[in-house]
């Protein structure tokens, strides 16, 4: 998972604006063209999520593509069943590999699975600066349904990472 997780290069962000007034609350996210790409590299899960992870993998919403001794392609995800939901906490394909499908036959495979489960959504989430990602996910039938200014740090928003979540409806 380490060698897959390594982090991302894009050359957009989503800029997230807010606007509150006493009539209601409006966010909105536009596409900006960025003069340097933002590059972001991944820290190492931490223990918790290694556990996390280690206690799932043995189930049906963890998938690995491999390539001889090499993993090219990983979903770790988790059925919640309180709301027959699947979360997919991570999603990677190995940065040689992508662009030749490895990443949708996963996220096919995850939909299929999760629809015989009986789940009714799918839902993931990125950064407002993985431009490459959201576009991968929307491609795959994923809308935006949330934007969290605060869900990192306390000054994420405006200029920071913002976590973004998006659904597929099964």
């Amino acid at each position: 998972l380490c060698l897959l997780h390594g982090g991302y290069v894009s050359d957009a962000r989503y800029e997230i604006a807010r606007e509150e007034t006493e009539a209601g609350v409006t966010f909105t996210m536009t596409l900006a063209t960025l003069a340097t790409p933002y590059r972001k590299q991944f820290a190492p899960p931490d223990a918790e999520s290694l556990e996390r992870y280690r206690r799932m993998v043995p189930g049906e919403f963890c998938l690995g593509v491999d390539e001889g001794e090499a993993l090219v392609g990983v979903s770790l995800a988790e059925a919640q069943e309180w709301n027959r939901s699947l979360w997919v906490w991570e999603f990677h394909v190995a940065e040689r590999r992508k662009g030749q499908g490895i990443g949708t036959v996963l996220m096919e495979d995850l939909a299929r699975r999760a629809r015989a489960a009986g789940l009714r959504i799918m839902i993931c989430e990125t950064q407002n600066t993985n431009v490459p990602a959201i576009r991968f996910y929307r491609r795959m039938g994923f809308t935006v349904e949330g934007i969290d200014l605060s869900y990192y740090t306390n000054d994420d928003w405006p200029d920071g990472e913002i976590a973004v979540f998006m659904k597929r409806k099964l």
